[in-house]
């Protein structure tokens, strides 16, 4: 470049959705916890807790796990659990080398595509102090603060 610096060049994220099944257990499971670990405010819990970091198949077995594919491999997913007329974010992790590219919010989106999709208008999700942001900016309202194993969270909504 004409003026010295050299700009470090950002990998353009494209990936595909899909369900996910219980062959990826142990590609979702390793993004789980590298996604767990990476967020400074949990980790030492986490380590404490190593339970906490064993990903459980039940949402893949139940068809309930979405899984974002980007070069052939697994960098993200999100799992739901569907009650009546809402839909709960219950899990969504991405690893941390494609955080920050697009691939959680593309994964809320297509929560809400399989929400309107089941006549389900209301998705709900408990965020952590550290996920406030994002969810907001995916559209999520405050509701109120809950108590998690972790310490407060906040209740969010969204209408679709």
């Amino acid at each position: 470049m004409c003026d010295g610096h050299v700009e470090e060049a950002k990998r353009v994220a494209t990936f595909a959705i899909r369900d996910a099944v219980p062959g990826d257990m142990g590609v979702l499971g390793g993004v789980f916890r590298r996604a767990s670990l990476s967020n400074e405010g949990d980790r030492g819990n986490l380590l404490a807790h190593p339970d906490f970091l064993e990903l459980s198949d039940l949402a893949v077995t139940q068809g309930r796990t979405r899984a974002a594919v980007a070069d052939g491999v697994i960098v993200g997913f999100a799992t739901w659990l569907g009650t009546g007329d809402v839909l709960e974010v219950e899990d969504l992790f991405v690893d941390p080398e494609w955080m920050r590219q697009g691939i959680a919010r593309a994964l809320v989106l297509d929560l809400f595509a399989i929400a309107r999709g089941r006549g389900v208008r209301r998705v709900e999700v408990t965020a952590n102090q550290h996920a406030l942001g994002f969810y907001t900016k995916v559209g999520f309202a405050v509701g109120c603060n809950v108590q998690t194993t972790f310490g407060p969270g906040l209740r969010m909504h969204v209408t679709l």
